[in-house]
């Protein structure tokens, strides 16, 4: 059953991979253009001097990602909701689907140990054994997409709207997870607890009084 990423899903990617109109050389010698685009993945081939306009990246992007679309769906044997799928499919886009197939995090996820996937996908950070911030901020920004509320859409079941409790297991563990990969694992166990619970709960007292104010108003 073919499933598309979700705008903000789309936007994420567009965001990490960064538009680059004109061919260029990545960290592997790869020739690369657009948003982050190889001969590997398919048309057009990348060549020394090529150049392309945004619109055109945004297009190629999109048929780049249908391959990635098709394998999180094909692999992941557990319902997901559009943001889940979404951060999936950003994360299989930079490491590749046969890394995605083979990692602990598949094998986790299809056991339906849904908390368990934030920690693992902070686990990725790392080229040739060095951890790399931009890497780290990828995966934080994916976790967040990973724990969001958003719409159901499965294969059994129609898009519905969800309302997800605000403090659960699943985001203090991606909290804590997102204090280690910066560098702030002093900050752990009761206080990291606290601490997510502190700002989630925050974040929806806010969202409660916004909503009340419009509705007073």
């Amino acid at each position: 059953m073919a499933r598309n990423v979700n705008a903000e899903g789309l936007k994420l990617i567009k965001q990490w991979e960064g538009y680059r109109d004109k061919a260029y050389k990545d960290g592997g010698g790869v020739w690369t253009i657009g948003y982050g685009h190889t001969s590997a993945a398919g048309v057009p081939k990348v060549v020394p001097g090529m150049r392309i306009t945004e619109q055109e990246a945004e297009e190629i992007l999109r048929r780049d990602i249908d391959s990635v679309e098709a394998a999180v769906v094909n692999s992941v044997k557990v319902p997901l909701n559009d943001n889940q799928f979404a951060a999936l499919v950003s994360f299989v886009y930079n490491v590749g689907e046969g890394a995605f197939r083979k990692s602990t995090l598949l094998k986790k996820l299809n056991s339906g140990d849904y908390n368990s996937v934030p920690n693992e996908l902070m686990k990725w950070v790392n080229d040739n054994g060095k951890k790399i911030q931009g890497l780290v901020n990828r995966r934080a920004a994916e976790c967040g997409l990973w724990v969001k509320g958003s719409y159901v859409s499965t294969n059994t079941q129609p898009a519905q709207k969800t309302t997800p409790p605000v403090v659960t297991k699943e985001n203090i563990t991606w909290f804590v997870s997102l204090l280690s990969a910066l560098g702030l694992s002093q900050v752990s166990g009761p206080l990291a607890i606290a601490l997510a619970v502190i700002l989630v709960g925050g974040a929806a007292l806010l969202a409660y009084s916004f909503i009340k104010n419009k509705k007073e108003s």
